[in-house]
């Protein structure tokens, strides 16, 4: 993997770069569409890449392992063949999966120990085992695995973690440096900062993995309930501490004005499922703000859903449609719906990198969100 910084905003750490795969070149800033278990919600692969145009996805190294299991996307040469996806994938660790599990789970010094969520099977994931198994599936970025702090905890918590976190972050680059890739093509893999919302240990986790010259780096840990202003403070904090020749990754984070909030504070890489699964629920982002589509207001609206926006849903279907096939549970308005959304973010970060390169991020970013957060701030994620 090579990533090639491009631009950096003259009033901003906003940052136009291109980051080059194995399977294809990524131009940042990036939204990877949430594809858990080798498929992103209601969609195929086929509208992700021709539609959409999404050049990367994200997959998750726990589901994957419990459901279908890593010797399944092996005999079927990998996770991109098993899915039949040309495009670049990340693979996360579990580790925020695994951290979730709460009462399932018990973290010790060599891994973490926890049952399934489908069957209550015991399992115990340590960083090579996690290093072993993304090796398996085959993807192009690699997560190490970390423990992702909760929120609010104390400072002691945090440290220990946080020392935790860079204990493994080393046997995670033991084990990916002493395997081989299973296919034909070169892995990459990216460490994660934690330190929960502490400034000194988040800039010991970060000074722990440059030293460990990672091929890219995560912000983890954020996104767990903070406070937006908290998360804004510290993404900027830690952005300052990476190198600026690698790609930057805030896990978890999918807001559009976060996203935007983040691109200003040098962030490369985003994911987050909140454009699927809020379309499945028919919400929908346009630029004027959240559509709540099933509300009777648009029963004879026959306007797109957005008049600014090229997907294929708001150039062939109007809001008076989308609200009936909702209110009628048809499965072709979660196909819609998300066809829509994950086009607004796509646009968004392409428009958000067209800014870049011409040094007028912050006026756009100002202008278009005085629009996005009148009704955004209204929808509380799931």
């Amino acid at each position: 993997m090579e990533f090639t910084l491009e631009h950096t905003d003259l009033k901003t750490k906003a940052r136009a770069g291109k980051i080059n795969t194995p399977h294809g070149e990524i131009e940042t800033p990036i939204f990877m569409p949430v594809g858990t278990q080798g498929t992103v919600k209601a969609v195929t692969q086929r509208t992700l890449k021709n539609e959409i145009k999404a050049p990367i996805i994200l997959s998750n190294t726990y589901h994957l392992y419990i459901r279908p299991g890593t010797e399944i996307i092996e005999k079927a040469g990998g996770l991109h063949k098993f899915i039949n996806w040309d495009g670049a994938i990340l693979t996360d660790s579990g580790g925020f999966q695994i951290y979730s599990l709460s009462e399932l789970r018990e973290i010790k010094d060599d891994g973490v120990e926890f049952r399934s969520h489908i069957d209550g099977s015991k399992h115990f994931f340590s960083p090579q085992k996690v290093i072993e198994i993304q090796r398996s599936i085959g993807s192009d970025i690699m997560m190490p695995l970390d423990e992702c702090t909760p929120y609010p905890c104390d400072y002691g918590y945090a440290k220990r973690s946080q020392k935790l976190t860079s204990r493994w972050a080393l046997l995670n680059k033991e084990a990916f440096e002493k395997s081989n890739p299973k296919y034909d093509f070169e892995q990459s893999l990216f460490g994660i900062v934690q330190g929960s919302v502490y400034k000194d240990l988040r800039e010991i986790s970060a000074r722990d993995l440059t030293a460990l010259d990672f091929d890219g780096y995560s912000i983890g840990g954020l996104a767990v309930g903070e406070p937006t202003v908290t998360m804004n403070e510290i993404t900027d904090f830690v952005t300052d501490v990476l190198p600026e020749g690698k790609p930057r990754y805030l896990m978890g984070v999918g807001r559009p004005e976060n996203i935007l909030d983040a691109i200003e504070r040098g962030v490369d890489m985003f994911d987050c499922v909140m454009p699927t699964r809020n379309a499945r629920n028919a919400y929908l982002f346009t630029s004027e703000g959240i559509l709540t589509i099933r509300n009777a207001v648009y029963k004879d609206d026959f306007s797109p859903v957005d008049e600014n926006c090229d997907c294929y849903t708001c150039q062939s279907f109007s809001r008076a449609y989308l609200r009936h096939l909702f209110n009628a549970n048809e499965i072709l308005a979660l196909e819609l719906a998300t066809i829509h959304n994950l086009t607004f973010y796509m646009n968004l970060v392409r428009r958000a990198r067209e800014e870049i390169l011409k040094d007028n991020f912050k006026e756009w970013k100002n202008n278009i969100l005085n629009k996005l957060t009148t009704n955004i701030k209204l929808l509380k994620e799931d």
